[in-house]
């Protein structure tokens, strides 16, 4: 499984970025997943709903399913979060799977940085960044990608996960 993810900070526009370029990969036929990291209490399902009646009664897992799609919430109750490997291993097979946030794993990422955010640059510090997607000039020796061009940044995420071998995921 071949994984690179997306890492800057709120508002740098990683969600808008990564949309078009799930568009961009999907038309070239490779089978995408994703792996979105929330830094807050998240729901999927709908207060009063079924299975939101179910999960808050005290089910661990509940599954819905339908003809079109199915989804499985997992409560941790308490536990502590899951490791991304252990996620990226929940997934089906597909071609690549794309992870946002996840600032600090083990991972090839693109940092997503937008001077007007007003947070400091990520690669400095972080050895797993392989490229900067901005909309301004950044001093780097890594790969500088245009945000405004998803194309671009499609085109380097191909290249990079499927010209080396060292960066599958098992």
């Amino acid at each position: 499984m071949r994984v690179i993810g997306f890492a800057g900070w709120s508002g740098s526009g990683k969600t808008s970025l990564i949309e078009r370029v799930i568009a961009l990969l999907d038309g070239r036929g490779l089978t995408v997943s994703l792996v979105k990291h929330a830094h807050h209490t998240f729901d999927i399902d709908h207060e009063g709903k079924d299975s939101w009646r179910h999960r808050h009664a005290g089910c661990r897992e509940v599954m819905i399913s339908s003809g079109r799609r199915w989804s499985l919430t997992h409560e941790l109750r308490g536990d502590a979060e899951i490791p991304l490997d252990v996620l990226l291993a929940k997934l089906s097979d597909c071609d690549l799977v794309l992870v946002e946030g996840f600032k600090r794993a083990p991972i090839p990422k693109i940092e997503v940085y937008r001077a007007e955010v007003g947070a400091p640059l990520l690669f400095p510090d972080d050895p797993y960044i392989v490229a900067i997607a901005s909309d301004s000039d950044v001093a780097t020796a890594l790969p500088l990608l245009d945000i405004n061009d998803p194309q671009a940044v499609a085109n380097f995420i191909v290249e990079y996960l499927f010209t080396q071998t060292t960066l599958h995921v098992s």
